[in-house]
């Protein structure tokens, strides 16, 4: 049996550089109050709850345990969590809602990167026997990613100033967004990435609502029905790797069904300016299909929930009746080792 499942609500955070004065648990509950407030529902009323956080960001085993104090898992409820991206978590609860096990579902996701330094944390991330060893941190990876499109002759150094420039311009709109408007492009991070090429570091999480069928349409009034998804990634070794190209963002998209007919907004998870060069071009994004308009990764990237937030604004725009068919993307790891894409359409008005 198929079943339709959509995108009801979804609320997020203002990202902010630091939030001390917050415990992950505090940071989370106006979130999740936003976004069940939206539908109506209360906590006892999701048949399926699933969050996405990293232990290495916490500093603590099973922190993400903690996060649930903000859910309510008492009286005992139907709960999964994974060590990444919300968007993942989104993945996990859609195929859970696809067995009919469930009718609804909420996941949420949060990241608290201003206590540590993440440029060195991220290095956990790599091949823990032939890169790991070298500490080579995620913007220098980034940069390598930035000069092998710039040899390629994809891109070259205004480009990428103007991918940031316009990013942060259209974010001005974002009252979320943790960087809006002009910003000096700066100087060089690691050549040739500018301080404007990088994403900020923040904290922030968000929350969506996920319903199937007619509950779908009982919660809200223009559901974002999730058409495709899918995710895949590229080999763990950087050495094996076109760094100029995302064969997995291609082949996720293609089973998603994103080529089967034109979408008009897309929302990329690219933390780097050059990222978006080379997921455009996976994605075969022309100019006709206005991209980030929410600012994207770089002008608020919270740690493990920018992927969700990239579906949420897909999915509220939707909602808005401002696009018709949107194309989500969220990416984990080194120069966009995985890769998800979602399709998600508004019904025809």
């Amino acid at each position: 049996m198929t079943r339709d499942i959509a995108v009801v609500a979804f609320a997020q955070t203002d990202v902010r550089r630091t939030t001390d004065e917050l415990s992950e648990v505090e940071m989370l509950m106006p979130v999740l109050h936003s976004v069940l407030d939206r539908t109506g529902l209360k906590t006892a009323d999701i048949g399926f709850t699933c969050s996405g956080s990293s232990d290495y960001l916490a500093g603590r085993a099973f922190s993400f345990t903690l996060a649930l104090d903000g859910v309510g898992a008492w009286p005992p409820i139907s709960e999964s969590h994974v060590e990444t991206d919300g968007a993942w978590a989104l993945y996990e609860a859609w195929t859970k809602l696809l067995t009919g096990d469930a009718d609804t579902a909420l996941v949420y996701s949060y990241g608290k990167s201003s206590p540590g330094s993440l440029r060195d944390v991220l290095t956990r991330q790599l091949d823990p026997y032939y890169v790991a060893p070298l500490w080579p941190d995620s913007v220098a990876l980034a940069a390598l990613q930035a000069q092998a499109l710039i040899d390629a002759g994809d891109t070259d150094e205004s480009a990428l100033a103007a991918i940031g420039t316009r990013s942060r311009r259209v974010a001005t709109l974002n009252s979320h967004a943790q960087i809006r408007g002009p910003v000096p492009q700066g100087d060089y991070v690691v050549r040739p990435l500018r301080t404007g090429d990088c994403p900020p570091v923040g904290d922030g999480a968000a929350a969506v609502i996920l319903a199937a069928g007619e509950r779908a349409r009982e919660l809200c009034s223009r559901p974002a029905w999730i058409r495709g998804i899918d995710h895949r990634i590229e080999a763990h070794s950087l050495g094996v790797r076109d760094l100029t190209d995302s064969p997995s963002t291609r082949l996720a998209a293609e089973r998603a069904g994103a080529f089967e007919r034109p979408v008009d907004t897309a929302e990329l998870h690219a933390p780097f300016s050059a990222q978006e060069v080379v997921l455009r071009k996976a994605l075969r994004l022309d100019d006709s299909v206005r991209v980030n308009l929410s600012g994207g990764a770089i002008a608020a990237n919270p740690m493990m929930a920018a992927g969700l937030i990239r579906v949420g604004e897909a999915a509220a725009r939707v909602h808005r009746g401002e696009s018709d068919r949107a194309l989500a993307h969220a990416t984990s790891g080194p120069c966009l080792q995985q890769n998800l894409v979602a399709v998600l359409e508004g019904e025809p008005r």
